[in-house]
């Protein structure tokens, strides 16, 4: 009985965390999964919690960190409207609210390029835009079209001058809805490899090189794409750091995606949300990712 009160007793007085997943991952992630029992050796009981299931009660937890909430894009009024609920009721989120919805459109590329981020060449098409004369314009051979609103290369489709008119298409349904983008599509994806650079609390923690599958411009596992493990050269390290840096509050976790070109770093994309950060791919990732989240809150 004795024992039974202090185990109980104990459990109360561990912090208790949920990492939030989408339905489609009930469990976590294999990846995201190996947080639980590094959290668990700093006297954290961390769970994984669906962020669209109404009959959760959130209050019960400490902190919600975001996972694997892989279908944010498809219902952004509803995601952000969740962590707004949250913070009402006093639940911290990790990453904080501001910062997630900043990070929700990728006009936040624009914002950072004026900090001085080298980013991708990158065109704001406005109602009057035409994709043939643009690129004709800017001497691009190929350009990549994505939503601003968008995840694991959702409606993203690379075009070439010949395909042109189905692209224009596309552009258009983009505009009306979430917004989009036009980028210089980067051969360099398909030659040397998409970087991925993971940051807990603003240190670069490992590193991994995508590749798209043969024929594919697309980097990510869902179509095809290869994470390969690898320690990135310094200076694309120092800057990669200077992207995390360039941000208003330094996050609890970040993956900076870009290219090395021409011999400098460029940025693709820096993901805030619910980026795949491969703990698996690297010794210790896990246990570094627990120990940011128990100082965080």
């Amino acid at each position: 009985m004795l024992l039974r009160v202090l185990c109980g007793y104990l459990f109360d007085q561990m912090k208790r965390i949920a990492l939030a997943t989408s339905a489609a991952y009930p469990s976590l992630t294999d990846d995201d999964r190996t947080l639980i029992p590094a959290l668990r050796a700093l006297d954290i009981e961390a769970e994984p919690a669906i962020w669209s299931e109404s009959a959760r009660d959130w209050s019960v937890y400490d902190c919600v960190v975001l996972r694997s909430c892989w279908d944010y894009h498809l219902r952004l009024r509803e995601f952000l409207q969740w962590l707004t609920a949250l913070a009402a009721i006093g639940v911290p989120i990790l990453n904080p609210p501001p910062l997630l919805r900043w990070n929700s459109d990728k006009v936040y590329l624009r914002d950072l390029e004026k900090r001085g981020i080298s980013v991708i060449p990158t065109v704001w098409p406005d109602s009057q835009f035409c994709l043939a004369t643009a690129m004709r314009e800017l001497e691009w051979q190929q350009a990549v079209v994505k939503p601003r609103v968008s995840a694991t290369a959702y409606k993203t489709s690379l075009v070439s001058l010949n395909d042109i008119a189905e692209a224009q298409h596309a552009l258009a349904d983009l505009q009306a809805s979430s917004g989009v983008l036009v980028q210089k599509f980067m051969p360099e994806i398909r030659s040397e490899g998409e970087w991925s650079l993971v940051f807990f609390a603003g240190e670069f923690s490992h590193g991994v090189i995508k590749t798209p599958k043969a024929g594919d411009f697309r980097v990510q596992h869902d179509y095809g794409g290869l994470e390969t493990p690898l320690v990135p050269p310094d200076d694309v390290v120092q800057d990669a750091k200077q992207v995390v840096q360039a941000i208003d509050t330094t996050p609890l976790y970040a993956r900076v995606d870009g290219v090395i070109t021409q011999g400098s770093f460029q940025l693709m994309e820096l993901e805030l949300i619910e980026p795949a950060l491969f703990l698996k791919s690297s010794l210790g990732a896990a246990d570094r990712f627990a120990a940011a989240i128990a100082v965080a809150f």
